[in-house]
């Protein structure tokens, strides 16, 4: 029983005591689906990654520290090719990116999808080819646009009849021929916070479908003949477990395909049905493997392309969180242990909401565990905590780990890959931590530790 459930009890573990809370738990135990495949503990319950243990990576890199097993990473990196050998797996580089993991990446064989000048700039400085890249976002700006051009992106994303306009006067004073890709807005809500759902109506992605307005793009790319209009691209959400939204998506894209087909008599050779896809935060997620997804996807392309007399275009996905997520986690150091009257205990680390929002913005589950020792203290229901001055300041809601934690313990909690160092902030003047890649026993920095110095360089009052 993990973290998920003890979540539904909020503040009244005092006033009640369900029968899952008496259910015996091994506060040493490993949920193995959580962690990076390499994670193991040695004989005297610390924790190890890529055969080192954690209490050398905090001596040398000190905590909070992102720990990144980088032969798990590379493997689901493969596990995706393998899935998808006649598709376009394009890495989420918004998930997680640094110049190391964009190496990792394309020597593995995917390509990158980016959303910003800034990412961009990260994917061209460590020397991923440029035709291997897909640009996205909403309101990219001319030097943006112009940067992607002349670099010779592979594919823009286009999303608004502004950027079309744009882009055309761009890549005809340039005399180049861009692919480009329509985002269309398929009006299907995933299964997934309303903050990170992305393909119903009321958002700022794409084009209406439902509205006309994704038609009325395409039309004005393929009559203007600037532009290469390559495909179509929905994205319906993120961490989906259901695979039922994809099927829609895929319906309704695959229906623009053939309007446009009928219409103009060009028959676009790509679609791109995003990414999304879920991974376990707690024992309670059951994410599909990448042959699971691949199966589903492909039957449901294969059976709409018959259904609309399509040829059946070649097909790109764009996982991230589903790479990297579940490749890293985050070794913290206890500061203090206090219990509240009985009503719960906080753990305190030396982190909190600026190495990870997602707790206080989405409201996400996480698992954490001992990381530092075994220890054979009774299981007590816990919050772990940051050090910031916010009382939503929570990095695991509940979670049982043994009654004598205590300042010094190291704590680590898994599956923080995805959006923690991407989202990662300074406040309270707090320094983002380190990322460390592990591998064969040798940890090395691949993104150092802010200092205080950072900090005020900023400042030049």
């Amino acid at each position: 029983m993990r973290a998920h459930e003890a979540g539904a009890l909020h503040g009244d573990i005092g006033s009640r005591e369900p029968a899952w809370l008496r259910t015996p738990v091994d506060v040493n135990a490993l949920a193995t689906q959580l962690w990076p495949r390499t994670v193991t503990r040695a004989a005297d319950g610390a924790l190890a990654v890529g055969g080192l243990g954690v209490r050398e990576i905090a001596a040398e890199f000190g905590t909070p520290v992102y720990v990144l097993d980088e032969d798990d990473l590379r493997s689901r990196c493969r596990d995706f090719r393998a899935a998808f050998p006649d598709a376009d797996v394009y890495y989420a580089g918004k998930a997680f990116l640094c110049r190391a993991v964009v190496r990792m990446i394309a020597e593995e064989g995917l390509f990158l999808d980016v959303c910003t000048g800034g990412e961009l700039a990260t994917a061209l400085s460590a020397g991923m080819p440029a035709e291997r890249i897909g640009f996205h976002g909403n309101n990219k700006s001319v030097a943006e646009l112009t940067r992607a051009l002349d670099a010779g992106v592979g594919r823009i994303v286009l999303d608004s009849f502004t950027e079309i306009d744009r882009l055309t006067a761009l890549a005809r004073e340039r005399g180049v021929r861009p692919g480009v890709l329509i985002r269309v807005t398929v009006g299907v809500e995933a299964h997934t916070h309303e903050f990170i759902a992305t393909a119903h109506e009321d958002q700022k992605f794409g084009f209406s479908l439902a509205g006309g307005a994704a038609a009325a793009a395409a039309f004005k790319v393929i009559d203007e003949g600037v532009l290469d209009l390559r495909g179509l691209h929905s994205h319906i959400g993120s961490q989906i477990f259901d695979a039922s939204g994809f099927e829609v998506s895929a319906r309704r894209v695959l229906a623009l395909q053939a309007q446009i087909r009928d219409a103009r008599g060009v028959e676009l050779p790509e679609l791109d049905l995003g990414g999304g896809f879920g991974i376990a935060y707690t024992t309670q997620d059951d994410p599909a493997t990448p042959q699971e997804l691949a199966k589903r996807l492909r039957k449901i392309v294969d059976g709409e392309c018959a259904a609309e007399r399509l040829a059946v275009p070649r097909l790109s996905i764009e996982p991230g969180r589903a790479v990297v997520g579940p490749a890293v986690f985050t070794l913290y150091e206890v500061g203090t242990v206090k219990d509240v009257d009985g009503i719960r205990t906080y753990v305190s680390v030396d982190g909190g909401m600026s190495d990870n929002i997602r707790t206080a913005l989405y409201d996400a589950s996480y698992s954490a565990t001992l990381a530092s020792r075994a220890s054979a203290a009774e299981p007590l229901l816990a919050r772990v905590v940051g050090k910031h001055c916010e009382s939503g300041d929570i990095v695991v809601k509940d979670e049982f780990l043994p009654a004598d934690v205590q300042a010094g313990d190291l704590v680590a909690v898994p599956g923080t890959g995805a959006y923690c160092r991407s989202m990662a902030s300074n406040y309270n003047h707090v320094p983002r931590p380190a990322v460390v890649a592990v591998r064969a026993g040798r940890a090395r920095l691949i993104v150092r530790r802010e200092t205080e110095e950072d900090l005020l360089a900023l400042d030049v009052g």
